[in-house]
This record gives C-alpha cells, structure tokens and sequence, in this order.
C-alpha cells in the first residue's frame, strides 16, 4: 500500500466514522472482523477507486513517491528480510516475520478495533473512539486514539499530564534537527468566569473545543445530578442507571442497542431535571453540526440559546476561550 492510499483509507474512516461508508468501525462491522481481519478491510478499501480519488487528493506526490514507493512498493519489506538474514541467519527471517505482522495485528486490529471498543475517553467525540492505555511506546502514540479523533490534525496525541506519546517525541526530535516541522497541536484551554451572553471569541473556542466542553459536561453537570438522583431513590449510581447507559446520556444513546436506547430514552422522561439536561446537551449538538455549515448563523444560534433559562446547575457551568 503506498501512502497516498493509506492517506484516503484514514481520511475517509474520519469523515464516515462509525458509518456503513467507514472502512473499519467495529460498530458496524463487528469488533471480531475489524480485530482479525483488518488487514483485509484495508485491502476492500484500497480497491474502491473513487474514495482514493476523493480523500487521497493532497498526500506526498514528490519524487521519491513517484520513483521509488509507488512503483516498487514491496522493494523496501523485502531488502529488510534479506537484511535480517545477512545480519542475523535464519533468526533474522523469524525477527522479520514479526516485523511484517507488528502493524497489521496492532495498528489494523488493536487501535482501529479495540480503539473503538473498549479504553477510557478524555473527550466525548462523535465517535466510540477511546483511549487503550495512557503509553504504549510499541505502536508509536496510536493507543491515545480518542484524544487523535478529538483533534485529528494534531501532530501531538498526549493531552494529559500522565499520557506519553513516543510518535511526538520522535517528531520533537526530527524538528531540532530539521527534516520534520509541526504544523499544528491541539489548542489549550483558557478558562474564564461565566458571562451572561457568550462573545464572538467565546463561541469560536467553545466550537473548537466542542469535545472538551461535552466532557466537562458530563463530569460536570451530568454525573452530579445523577448522583442526587440515586441519593434521593436510596440506591446506588449503577443500580440507579448501568454505566454504559450513563455514557448515553451525553450522545442520546446514539451507540446504545435500539432496546437499550429507548429503554434510556423512557427513563430519562420520568425525570425531568435529568431531561432539562439531556435537552441542553442535545441543543449544543445541534448548534455544532450547523456549524460546520454557516458558522455565522451558528453563532447567532447559539447566542439565542444562551439567552434561554436554564435548568439550576449541580456545579458551576464554565465557558471557554482558546488560549
């Protein structure tokens, strides 16, 4: 595969995440074919033309592309077999055959398979991606694969103080000494007292950290008013409502079973401060997919509904700006 389908197969997967026209999501694919088969998924993806066309437009088309990795795309895994053999013997040709599965098993079936179905998540995407473990120096960052599908364009994966993400070391590196340069990270966060009606730089940021506010949402809004919930029932939070059912709340139980979302939905309708909540979270996602049309409009949207009364808070709401 030379990089200009690997670009394609990896933009279209962001651009139809969790969608019958996504390469290789586990949730419409199952985790089992994504897990075992990935390799293939690449090469059903690799044959649709038209998508390679589309997504590909843009990648590397320089002269090592064109006269060395697209025609002679096998060159470079077969001079490293007879490397190893020259360097090691017959121990070489096993070091190889690991070498040649290494990628295929963690990058096509541990990250895009497990990275979509079980981990933890910093940020509340439009996605199931999650993050498999803070390091995992072996598959280079790729393991912090929510906090990538937050800020797809970040060159650095590592947005916490306990994550380590070896690939932004090496790139830290090779721009001391020049032949890389980063383009761009994540943004930081700013955080400012609340104000009444949200300015024009508050709404920018807030939709460039739409992922974080969600997040902060939950911890911060939806968490504590569940636990009042369960303080007022005399039960426990989990018994009160299952953990993965709590995780709906905050997408309307977009990746819930069509049995567990509605039974979602008729338990949210019994409550209704959890339902004034859940109505908020689904006006701020609405206000967000406009935005990615007319952002103009979208921010008056916004400033409308920021002038709407509001349910009392369990903690105080923040506003943000980028910093």
């Amino acid at each position: 595969m030379i990089t200009r389908e690997w670009v394609a197969i990896h933009r279209k997967h962001h651009a139809k995440v969790e969608t019958d026209e996504d390469p290789h999501s586990p949730q419409t694919r199952g985790i089992g074919k994504v897990f075992w088969q990935g390799v293939e998924l690449y090469r059903e993806a690799r044959a649709d033309r038209p998508s390679i066309e589309q997504y590909g437009k843009g990648a590397p088309d320089d002269w090592i592309e064109r006269r060395l990795y697209t025609p002679h795309a096998n060159l470079g895994p077969t001079a490293l077999l007879f490397v190893n053999f020259a360097l090691f013997g017959v121990p070489g040709i096993a070091l190889w055959a690991i070498q040649m599965a290494w990628i295929p098993f963690w990058a096509a079936g541990v990250v895009n398979g497990l990275g979509h179905w079980w981990g933890y998540r910093n940020f509340e995407s439009a996605d199931t991606s999650t993050n498999l473990t803070p390091w995992a120096v072996w598959i280079g960052g790729e393991e912090l694969h929510n906090n990538h599908h937050a800020f797809p364009s970040s060159a650095r994966f590592s947005m916490r103080r306990w994550e380590f993400d070896i690939g932004w070391a090496a790139i830290r590196g090779l721009e001391k000494v020049g032949p890389a340069k980063v383009l761009r990270v994540a943004p930081s966060l700013d955080i400012r007292p609340n104000i009444a009606v949200p300015d024009s730089e508050t709404l920018r940021a807030l939709l460039s950290h739409r992922f974080q506010a969600m997040t902060d949402y939950q911890r911060n809004v939806f968490k504590p008013a569940l636990r009042e919930e369960a303080a007022a029932a005399g039960a426990k939070l989990r018994q009160l409502l299952p953990r993965r059912m709590r995780r709906g709340l905050v997408d309307d139980g977009r990746w819930l079973k069509p049995d567990a979302r509605e039974q979602l939905r008729s338990w949210v309708s019994q409550r209704p401060r959890i339902q004034a909540w859940s109505s908020t979270a689904r006006a701020c996602r609405c206000c967000w997919r406009r935005a990615a049309g007319t952002r103009p409009s979208a921010c008056a949207s916004c400033r409308r509904g920021a002038r709407r009364p509001r349910p009392v808070a369990s903690a105080p709401c923040r506003t943000i700006r980028r910093g």
